[in-house]
């Protein structure tokens, strides 16, 4: 009986009805035991008529192995919808879930799969999928289950979660809906007590009851089972002190208690074991001197129950009254007699984790079991549960090297599941450990790594610069590649700070070395003299390091970020874009989150300086919710920075919302290797934003610090040091720009530093100087820029009373800056059309703008060929939101096929 609920019950059915209509979601119930969320989740089971009806439910002795969850909800369906699935996914699905062992291990594949799992049988029937005591989920499980609910908004499913409230493991729901089930009123109280009791319950015995429990309905149905009919009618009064005073689990306890020894050995024996097989309890039980009347004794105290072949106790409070209350050699023999009745291959994880709670001394063969079952999870994608079964496999090694290597593998994987604290508390314990140079080198890389991107990047160039000083003796091309990173991390800000050079710790490898290590000795070298403003020293290492690249296997993934990181430098957009490009195929057909995300906001770079604005956008865009799920909140910065400037850029009014976004994001987040690029991004839109005040623009333009921005910038920096009559700022970033161009050859440069010299001259010589900037901007693709220059020269013609001069120059940048979205430098444009004597005609807006970005990632993906299911692969999302993105593709652009889009210029 559900007494009450009325108000939980509508929001479930507004749920439920919504995914009948196609309009998916999700909702989390939470509340602390026995409040009644596992009855709300029954109630709605048994009304989901014509349903698809799933379930699953979250076990705390479950916790460490990896998906576990995740397949008993979809075990229902997965056989008809998984030969459904893009290959990549069913193998990636199949192998997480233990069937097959090729599975490519990234666990965003398998999230992906399930979204498409669940999707597919919603096109059948409409799906509800219902997950009790989400709180001890694995956390494999969790993470993937929390990705499909935000990716349900077209599917015909009904995702419901039920978790505690502040218990010791939490189920974090982010920005799910929730929905706090409380306890039950007077009436609902009533009514659930005379179902129960065998007697009337009068109004001031209710009350009473009510108040003692907090409206529990555990609580209540408890009491009206251990009360007395003559207490529960009130003729007898109700004692001082209630069964139920410590907690709905000293009632379960009690009745434990009272069992006999074989009966109370079935119930802990259960409440050990994660399979929830009969047999497996059983034969577990039998082992320690359970006979089948104490499992029949077991059953008939309501503890537990049997249903044909599975055990399960009557509440999750039964499961940790009665673990709890077991001494630790009782449980240690619990486990070790489960262990031995799992003997089936499909069963190695689990027998692995009874072993290790069977035992607290280093014990080899319990530890190589972990090792074993660490490498299944960390193939599956279930990177947390590797984590878990490393560490606890490190704390039953010897200290030394086999201690720190396993330490080493539980941080690298736990750094990787996006758990930075984890990983560091695990690098550290490495690290006091660890004796061996080149495990020794590999701990502190990590370590370092964790550093720069969550903590300081001057500390974490610091770590890194002295781990390569470590193993240089011992490994050359170690060292060399992690002092290549120390000089990284300094093109970004951070400081080079001791004496120790980073050039000079290993010889540079000779012509007949490996092109690899070449390749790393020349960004060493090249990127060195960068940082140093020595450019004529750091072009030709840099282009003999592109050269190389060219014939070195394209998914090398360290030499990848960095080389983009040396085109960045040089202001290369061809080469910044190509080799993210090149990091975000790979990391598109692997499905590698986190390097999609850095490839996405790296290539902003580049899209933003030659003009592709709107994908720019969209790429920023798709970045964020995969920020948001990565676990890193702070990967999110650089993106919204991103999408503030393209509104300042564009006149929006969403600015301001987006400044206020990043600006909270750097508040409450570490940004690490981005501490310096993000502040000044937002510097730079705010600097765009206040234009029209020109001392107010040049106060925040001149806060950029970082050389890559300020070059970025540079065209605005100087015209707004000019416009708030500051000439001589004006001319030292002229000159710094020119020095700049002379020592790379930049053609981009070249034009900004002319430009420049432009709005500082007069007369002819700035005629000259706008001239030479346009002929060096005719071979760059910047094509803002160039519009700058031209609205420029067009404003100079005009004051010099050629007019005639003047318009053909407005009308080319004017028809850029429409083309661009860029709404105030097109107005400015029109302005100075209008004053040299010519109307122009305002444009109508590119419906491409009107794309929201998921729609035009969708129509650039389409655009290449691609099918719904390869596109929905790549952007994370299921085929039926790829064509519902679609239809709106069509309507927005007023095509109808996919070749009339494929015809259609998109940026």
């Amino acid at each position: 009986m559900l007494a009450g609920r009325d108000r939980e019950r509508a929001a479930i059915a507004a749920l439920v009805d919504a995914a009948r209509a196609g309009r998916g979601g999700a909702l989390v119930l939470t509340g602390p035991p026995g409040v009644g969320k596992s009855a709300l989740l029954a109630d709605a089971l048994a009304r989901a008529e014509g349903m698809t009806v799933l379930r699953t439910q979250g076990l705390e002795s479950e916790s460490p192995l990896a998906f576990a969850a995740l397949q008993r909800l979809l075990r229902p369906v997965l056989a008809d919808c998984v030969q459904h699935l893009p290959q990549p996914q069913a193998r990636a699905l199949r192998a997480a879930l233990g069937e097959t062992d090729d599975g490519p291990g990234d666990r965003f594949l398998v999230f992906l799969a399930a979204l498409s799992v669940l999707a597919d049988a919603g096109q059948h029937r409409p799906v509800l999928a219902v997950v009790d005591d989400a709180h001890w989920l694995d956390d494999a499980s969790a993470a993937a289950l929390l990705f499909v609910a935000r990716r349900l908004q077209v599917e015909r499913v009904a995702l419901l979660f039920a978790a505690r409230d502040a218990d010791v493991r939490t189920f974090d729901s982010g920005d799910l809906p929730r929905l706090v089930v409380g306890g039950l009123d007077a009436d609902a109280a009533g009514q659930l007590l005379s179902a129960r009791a065998a007697v009337a319950v009068p109004p001031d015995v209710r009350d009473a009851l009510l108040a003692s429990t907090g409206g529990s309905p555990l609580a209540l149905v408890e009491l009206a089972e251990v009360l007395t009919p003559e207490q529960l009618s009130g003729r007898v009064r109700l004692p001082d002190r209630l069964p139920l005073t410590e907690g709905v689990e000293r009632a379960f306890l009690d009745r434990y208690r009272r069992l006999p020894g074989p009966a109370r050995t079935v119930l802990l024996v259960a409440a050990a074991d994660d399979s929830g097989r009969a047999r497996v309890v059983r034969q577990a039980a039998t082992s320690l001197g359970a006979d089948e009347e104490a499992l029949a004794t077991a059953e008939r105290s309501g503890l537990l129950r049997v249903r044909e072949a599975a055990v399960d106790l009557r509440h999750p409070l039964v499961r940790s009254a009665v673990y709890g209350a077991a001494t630790s050699t009782e449980r240690r023999q619990a486990h070790r007699a489960l262990a031995a009745a799992l003997s089936g291959p499909g069963e190695a994880d689990r027998r692995a984790w009874h072993l290790a709670a069977s035992v607290l001394e280093p014990d080899e063969a319990v530890v190589a079991e972990l090792d074993a079952a660490a490498e299944r999870a960390r193939a599956r994608g279930g990177l947390e549960a590797a984590a878990s079964a490393w560490e606890r496999a490190a704390e039953l090694s010897p200290a030394g090297d086999a201690q720190a290597g396993r330490l080493y593998a539980a941080a690298r994987a736990a750094w990787l599941a996006a758990q930075p604290v984890r990983a560091r508390a695990l690098v550290d314990a490495a690290a006091a450990q660890a004796g061996d140079p080149l495990l020794r080198s590999d701990v502190l890389r990590l370590r370092a790594r964790i550093e720069w991107n969550t903590g300081s990047l001057d500390t974490g160039r610091r770590m890194v610069l002295e781990a390569a000083a470590e193993v240089a003796p011992h490994d050359s091309q170690r060292a060399r590649e992690m002092a290549m990173f120390a000089v990284a991390l300094e093109a970004f800000g951070a400081h080079r700070t001791g004496t120790a050079d980073p050039t000079a710790l290993v010889p540079p490898p000779g012509p007949g070395a490996p092109l690899r290590a070449r390749c790393f000795s020349d960004l060493l070298y090249g990127l060195d003299a960068a940082v140093r403003g020595d450019w004529t020293a750091a072009v030709p290492p840099l282009a003999e390091a592109f050269t190389l690249a060219e014939d070195l296997a394209e998914e090398d993934l360290d030499l990848l970020p960095n080389l983009g990181i040396a085109a960045l430098h040089l202001g290369d957009d061809a080469r910044t874009r190509h080799y993210h490009e090149q990091l975000l195929a790979r990391a598109r057909s692997t499905g590698a989150v986190l390097m999609i995300l850095y490839s996405l906001t790296r290539v902003g770079f580049a899209e933003l300086a030659t003009g592709r604005w709107t994908a720019a956008r969209a790429a920023a865009a798709e970045a964020l919710p995969l920020a948001d799920h990565s676990g890193h909140r702070g990967l999110a910065a650089l993106p919204t920075a991103w999408l503030a400037l393209l509104a300042a850029l564009r006149g929006d009014e969403t600015v301001e919302q987006h400044l206020a976004d990043a600006e909270r994001i750097c508040t409450d987040h570490p940004l690490g290797i981005l501490a310096e690029v993000v502040p000044d991004v937002l510097q730079w839109a705010r600097g765009v934003r206040d234009a029209a005040d020109p001392p107010a623009a040049l106060h925040r333009l001149e806060q950029i610090r970082s050389p890559i921005t300020r070059r970025l910038a540079a065209t605005e920096r100087i015209e707004a040091a000019v416009r708030a009559g500051r000439p001589e700022l004006a001319g030292d970033w002229v000159a710094e720009l020119a020095a700049f161009a002379d020592a790379t050859g930049s053609a981009w440069a070249q034009a900004g530093a002319e430009h420049g010299r432009a709005l500082l001259g007069e007369g002819p010589e700035a005629a000259g100087h706008f001239e030479r900037a346009l002929a060096a901007h005719a071979v760059t693709d910047r094509r803002p820029d160039r519009a700058r220059t031209q609205l420029a020269y067009g404003a100079f013609l005009r004051r010099s009373r050629r007019r005639v001069d003047a318009r053909a120059h407005l009308r080319a940048a004017l028809e850029t800056f429409e083309d661009l979205g860029a709404r105030p430098w097109a107005d400015r444009a029109r302005q100075e059309l209008r004053a040299s004597g010519e109307t122009a005609r305002r444009r109508d807006p590119s419906t491409v703008v009107d794309l929201t970005p998921q729609e035009l990632q969708v129509a650039r993906l389409v655009r290449r060929g691609l099918p719904n299911r390869d596109v929905a692969a790549q952007l994370y999302v299921s085929p039926r939101t790829v064509d519902f993105h679609l239809r709106n593709v069509f309507a927005k652009l007023g095509v109808s096929s996919r070749t009339e889009l494929a015809a259609t210029a998109l940026d």
